[in-house]
């Protein structure tokens, strides 16, 4: 169907290495000679013991701060947790799960999983794992992972309280791998009119795609919404997928250049099941990396409409070299560049990152997020478009052809409170647990919920009142200010709680979101 792009790592392409000259393998020698005689003389000399091991990493880790932003090292213990995101899977008993009352409780089982298969279900409270009381001992999620997540094969033993039952449930659930999914949204919005939400470019992020278009049973595509917004990149070869889904043959997506790297141009194959129709993408300042590749290509190509805000501009190419220990370094080796020549990659100072996360920063304090005017475009960072020569422009991320402010009107301190301290996701994930039974028997499906459930005073005055509780109270206006937000993210993790991520996203975007209405405007008129 679609030929699989395998890279090694997070938006690496498979490059090969340059070649080293004999004087430079020569200067190199001689490095690495004076700091083998710098280890030397300190274990020699030096009056106190030391830590061989993390002087060594911490002089590797001083070097690459005199590279560009993206160049890090990565220790041998933290190479597995960095890359199981963007593989797919990791091994465990294959539960989503929230802490309510000091609780551990099953908020759902994955489809096909361990813990479903031996008969967990969603509002099961696991009060003992392997004998060991969990409840009420303050537990949190890197202790529900420790004790969840292993190699597969192995068993653990849960000791479960049903609603219902009198007595506690035992199961012994031998772990397997687990599928992470990166589409957490995937629907028909309107009559053959697709909504899909990105979270990154995993590996099996095309396929999910093709597999929540299959269980849709679509007809024919009449429009597609493709949300980057929040997507940080991934997988180089996964945007090189997804790209191809909207692309023609031969259509340029992306190309790199580097010192000592040899020019590399991928183009689509021709072989996607949208290449014509309205399309939109959006994106904000934090897309980045593959989802301004993607976004790139398809408004270079004048395929699509691009909405949004600046994206956040990181396009440079990474690739994994390892290190004898297991550790890995994080090496950046050639720029990104769009169909039309921009180069993705905001400026940068090297050994400066400081200065470049604060000229981020400074990017928002300028108003960036909510003015167009306030981005400034020299006349040579103009660039033309490949189909209708329009003027798009460079200098780092991907400008939107569509600008949609940000809106913070609703925030407040208050409501910022509540957020970081999940607040409202405590609360409503305790009153979805009591009412989850009857509420599925009241809403049978996402249309009647939509409709039928609204939050009512008794139940924003219960969060208030929990909200108290912890200390976060409203001054003067600010519930005035951000009660229909806050009624929002109540509706929305209620949906979620009934209809998973789709249903969460699915109230999100229903509920006067500039970004998602404008795209459906675009694609209603391209029809």
């Amino acid at each position: 169907m679609w030929r699989r792009f395998i890279c090694a790592v997070s938006l690496t392409a498979i490059l090969a290495f340059p070649s080293v000259s004999f004087g430079q393998t020569e200067e190199i020698g001689r490095h690495v000679s004076k700091f083998s005689q710098l280890l030397f003389y300190i274990n020699n000399y030096y009056l106190d013991s030391l830590d061989n091991e993390k002087l060594t990493e911490e002089a590797v880790k001083r070097v690459l701060q005199q590279l560009d932003p993206h160049s890090s090292y990565v220790s041998a213990k933290d190479v597995k947790a960095m890359n199981e995101p963007l593989e797919g899977n990791f091994e465990g008993v294959g539960i989503e799960f929230s802490i309510v009352r000091d609780t551990l409780t099953v908020a759902n089982t994955i489809s096909g999983g361990p813990s479903e298969k031996v008969g967990l279900r969603t509002g099961d409270k696991i009060v003992s794992i392997d004998n060991k009381n969990i409840a009420s001992v303050g537990i949190t999620n890197d202790m529900v992972f420790k004790f969840l997540r292993g190699p597969k094969g192995t068993k653990v033993n849960l000791s479960v309280l049903r609603r219902g039952a009198t007595d506690l449930l035992n199961f012994e659930v031998v772990r397997d791998k687990i599928p992470i999914n990166s589409v957490d949204a995937a629907y028909e919005v309107t009559p053959g009119v697709i909504y899909v939400k990105l979270s990154r470019f995993a590996q099996n992020s095309a396929q999910e795609i093709i597999n929540a278009l299959i269980e849709m049973k679509v007809g024919v595509i009449r429009g597609f919404i493709l949300d980057l917004r929040g997507n940080s990149g991934g997988f180089l070869g996964t945007s090189l997928e997804i790209s191809n889904f909207f692309l023609e043959s031969g259509q340029t997506i992306v190309y790199t250049e580097g010192l000592r790297m040899p020019t590399m141009t991928e183009r689509a194959k021709g072989t996607g099941f949208y290449r014509r129709g309205p399309l939109a993408v959006l994106i904000d300042e934090n897309s980045a990396s593959a989802s301004e590749i993607v976004a790139g290509a398809i408004q270079d190509w004048d395929r699509g409409v691009v909405i949004g805000r600046k994206s956040f501009g990181k396009g440079l190419v990474q690739q994994m070299l390892p290190l004898n220990d297991g550790s890995q370094l994080r090496l950046t080796v050639a720029r990104y560049h769009t169909p039309s020549g921009r180069v993705i990659q905001s400026p940068y100072e090297a050994g400066a990152s400081d200065k470049y996360y604060k000229a981020i920063l400074e990017r928002y304090q300028r108003g960036e997020s909510f003015n167009r005017d306030s981005i400034h475009f020299p006349d040579s960072l103009k660039y033309k478009t490949l189909k209708n020569g329009r003027t798009v422009y460079g200098g780092g991320g991907i400008m939107p052809d569509i600008f949609i402010p940000a809106d913070t009107s609703y925030y407040t301190d208050f409501y910022g409170n509540l957020l970081r301290r999940g607040i409202v996701t405590d609360f409503m994930n305790d009153f979805t647990d009591t009412k989850r039974e009857s509420m599925r028997e009241k809403y049978k499906d996402f249309d009647s919920f939509f409709k039928g459930f609204t939050i009512d005073k008794t139940l924003m005055d219960n969060l208030l009142a929990f909200a108290a509780q912890k200390g976060v109270v409203p001054k003067e206006d600010e519930l005035i200010r951000s009660k229909g937000e806050i009624e929002m993210f109540m509706k929305a993790l209620a949906a979620r709680s009934l209809f998973g991520t789709n249903g969460y996203f699915r109230v999100i975007n229903s509920s006067n979101d500039p970004v998602f209405n404008k795209a459906l405007e675009v694609i209603s008129a391209g029809l």
